[in-house]
């Protein structure tokens, strides 16, 4: 697929779309651009009527605004769960993009466009963006005390977002005594910026020492050159403050509690003891597995060797599963969608399981596609959070012997084999 993003560099709106394509593989060309002078051009216009950047020219038209062209470039794959695992991982990646764009980087820009000369110091203006930044801060600390990234156990679409949209203020604002009470963030956002895809794109980030301040700000005066905004350096007008509802008025929430993940959970939503809870304590942490599979890629061979070594077959038990009906499996987007439904289903078995699902075929035009897959669940059973699942009746369950060699071997192959029964594997989704 041939895509094109017409922006000026550095622009964090551009970045989040690079940094995201890294994650997904996906090469995106940017051609030189002069902000000012091709965005005017009727070619430019006829892409984005707006005149702005950036712009992403695909080979089906263009789209603008930064936030839609993120979400498509992520949405190019769903094999690296940059959008989340499941529907409520899904909202909870819009989420924290919304909170980005409508908490973080509106007072973003009133702290450092005077500094850039884009915007005229004001300093009522300059204090109020500072406490917002801290407000979102301290969201953002409560979030990540129990957490690695905001959403899942895994870099999505929310860390990319929100970690771009502050690199500017690390580097240039937030200095050594800013940072300090905010070791959570500082964390996060240090691990962010070190990934591979995000060094790639970014380059080396260095936080401020000092905070550069805006001239007539201070002794300091006025910072080096900075970024532009979408129409090139046009000032921007303040954001008006919110006006935040008196605490009487607020519902008063029920108690929550934690989950063994750290997630909370309302008594409301608890749906009384789990069985499975009961079970004798197991030398084995599903949590752990899944992450222990996830930070062995590509390398999954050396995952199951050590696997095989923490298995606890009497606290686990493995499922084989295969669809009833891959004659009927006939349209390619359609099977794709059966398989991803399927996993989306399964939000209650999060705990309980981890698996994977695979569509099977000689390529995507070549029907039937078989669909088959592999399941680890606590217990010596099939959960009822599993058979609770409407698609499952779908499928013919088959208990395997971890003992086995050949079972092992089926196991670690629809885990992570490029083909399975002769078949390529033209879409695999993970359940974790």
């Amino acid at each position: 697929m041939s895509l094109k993003l017409y922006t000026y560099m550095p622009n964090y709106r551009a970045q989040k779309t690079l940094i995201a394509a890294a994650y997904n593989d996906i090469k995106i060309e940017v051609p030189a651009f002069e902000l000012g002078k091709d965005n005017q051009t009727p070619e430019f216009l006829a892409k984005n009527p707006l005149g702005k950047v950036p712009t992403l020219e695909t080979p089906h038209g263009s789209i603008f605004e930064s936030n839609a062209i993120v979400r498509y470039v992520a949405r190019l794959r769903q094999d690296t769960d940059l959008y989340g695992c499941s529907f409520h991982e899904s909202a909870q990646v819009d989420q924290w993009i919304d909170f980005s764009a409508n908490e973080l980087e509106p007072t973003r820009a009133i702290w450092l466009f005077p500094i850039a000369g884009f915007m005229q110091y004001d300093a009522e203006a300059y204090a109020s963006a500072k406490s917002d930044i801290v407000k979102s801060l301290n969201v953002l600390e409560k979030h990540l005390a129990t957490r690695t990234y905001l959403v899942g156990h895994q870099i999505t679409l929310a860390d990319i977002v929100v970690a771009t949209a502050l690199v500017e203020l690390y580097k240039r604002v937030f200095d050594p005594a800013f940072r300090k009470p905010f070791a959570n963030v500082n964390r996060w956002f240090t691990t962010c910026i070190n990934q591979p895809q995000f060094s790639k794109v970014l380059g080396k980030v260095d936080f401020a020492e000092k905070e550069e301040l805006a001239a007539g700000a201070g002794a300091a005066g006025a910072g080096g050159k900075g970024g532009k905004d979408n129409k090139g350096g046009k000032a921007a007008t303040p954001a008006p403050k919110k006006e935040e509802k008196p605490a009487a008025a607020k519902k008063e929430e029920k108690p929550k509690k934690k989950d063994d993940d750290g997630e909370e959970e309302s008594y409301e939503e608890k749906k009384g003891p789990n069985p499975l809870d009961a079970l004798p304590k197991s030398s084995m942490i599903l949590d752990a597995t899944k992450k222990l599979y996830f930070e062995k890629r590509p390398n999954f061979a050396a995952f199951f060797t050590e696997f095989w070594g923490f298995f606890d077959a009497n606290g686990y038990s493995i499922y084989f599963l295969d669809y009833n009906y891959n004659s009927e499996n006939t349209v390619y987007f359609m099977s794709c969608n059966l398989v991803g439904g399927f996993i989306q289903r399964l939000d209650d078995l999060r705990k309980y399981g981890f698996g994977v699902v695979n569509l099977l075929g000689k390529d995507e035009e070549t029907a039937p596609y078989p669909i088959n897959g592999a399941f680890i669940f606590r217990g010596t059973g099939i959960p009822k959070e599993m058979s609770d699942c409407p698609d499952s009746e779908y499928y013919t369950f088959r208990k395997a012997d971890p003992a086995n060699a050949a079972d092992r071997k089926l196991l670690e192959d629809r885990f992570y084999a490029p083909q399975l029964d002769g078949l390529t594997v033209l879409d695999r989704r993970y359940f974790k």
